[in-house]
């Protein structure tokens, strides 16, 4: 593992990661939203290796970050205005652009889809490696598949310690959910993932989209169209409930559950906010943050998942957050990390 100054890497430890990556190699890096698994995204014996490390469905596609709108050009067959436009508005930033890809892009990046989901990270170290591997990088989150994307470089070496051949470790991420996922291959645009670029912010820009009906829990088809789409995600080792609706029926109702889970002799955890912390009658609760500021619930959440895993928790139970702009993506990930079970009051 190599430590970097998030503002000002390294650039001897920028050029021997890069190396790595040149080689066929996998180094996980920090992004503005979370740690990805970084692989050439043009050497498709190297982008297995990230399938295998991650134990990840060959179904489930790539995105791939690049150091300038140029590059992310030389990827996609087309280039549409809507692209331009939001490339200009929102990179570098937690925002993927998926279109019609060139044929050199291989097969494995997008599962065999006709179009690649493309982004610029903001973040000194992943545009540095990008950089300085002198390649597009494909790369999605430095977990194994299924558990909750890391944030911090101690996340990754849980995970994945052993599998891959080296770890970039800048602190933790800021946004701490995966980038928005927006297709613009069809009219109008479809986003297929929230995450820290809003619909909101989108529509502004370029006008209606659709979003996926699988955004709000409903099954996804049979060909995924973005990471994170069709399989359970985000999870801890405990079963997940999430219960939704107004704050004071949703403490009521994880009050009565908590107190069902006990009496059959389970251990039970509380994902709450900072409005309600006191209110559940169990051992474990861990805050998530405040509901005024839903960027620090978006920071925490996936540390705060993983760290019921410390405290041996069976069940936790997390309050649900109103589908509104960064609320979106929190339910979103809360839902996948539920596989479903999502109580709506």
């Amino acid at each position: 593992m190599l430590r970097l100054d998030p503002r000002q890497p390294d650039p001897d430890a920028l050029r021997e990661a890069g190396d790595v990556i040149r080689r066929g190699g996998l180094v996980a890096f920090p992004t503005e939203t979370v740690y990805g698994l970084g692989a050439s995204a043009l050497d498709p014996a190297a982008v297995e290796r990230v399938f295998r490390a991650k134990g990840r469905p060959a179904d489930n596609p790539l995105i791939v970050h690049v150091a300038s709108p140029a590059e992310a050009e030389a990827l996609w067959a087309e280039v549409t205005p809507a692209a331009r436009e939001l490339m200009q508005r929102f990179w570098p930033g937690p925002l993927t652009l998926a279109l019609p890809r060139r044929p050199h892009v291989p097969d494995v990046v997008t599962a065999g889809l006709p179009t690649v989901g493309v982004r610029m990270p903001d973040h000194p170290v992943a545009l540095g490696l990008i950089r300085a591997a002198g390649v597009p990088i494909a790369a999605p989150s430095a977990n194994l598949s299924g558990r909750p994307s890391p944030t911090r470089a101690e996340h990754v070496i849980e995970d994945l310690g052993g599998r891959i051949d080296l770890v970039l470790d800048a602190g933790e991420t800021g946004v701490g959910v995966e980038s928005t996922f927006l297709d613009l291959s069809v009219d109008p645009p479809v986003l297929y993932r929230p995450g820290g670029v809003t619909p909101g912010a989108i529509c502004a820009v370029i006008g209606p989209i659709q979003i996926d009906p699988s955004v709000h829990g409903a099954e996804a088809g049979e060909a995924p169209r973005s990471p994170g789409q069709k399989y359970a995600h985000y999870a801890p080792r405990a079963q997940v409930i999430v219960v939704d609706g107004p704050l004071r029926d949703v403490q009521r109702k994880i009050n009565d559950l908590a107190y069902e889970f006990m009496q059959e002799g389970r251990t039970v955890g509380v994902l709450a906010t900072a409005e309600s912390r006191g209110t559940y009658q169990v051992p474990v609760v861990l805050e998530v943050g405040s509901r005024k500021n839903l960027e620090m619930v978006a920071s925490s959440l996936f540390a705060t998942l993983r760290a019921f895993d410390r405290h041996g928790v069976d069940v936790v139970l997390a309050e649900g957050f109103p589908e509104e702009g960064l609320g979106l993506a929190i339910m979103n990930r809360l839902r996948r990390a539920a596989a479903g079970r999502v109580i709506e009051l």
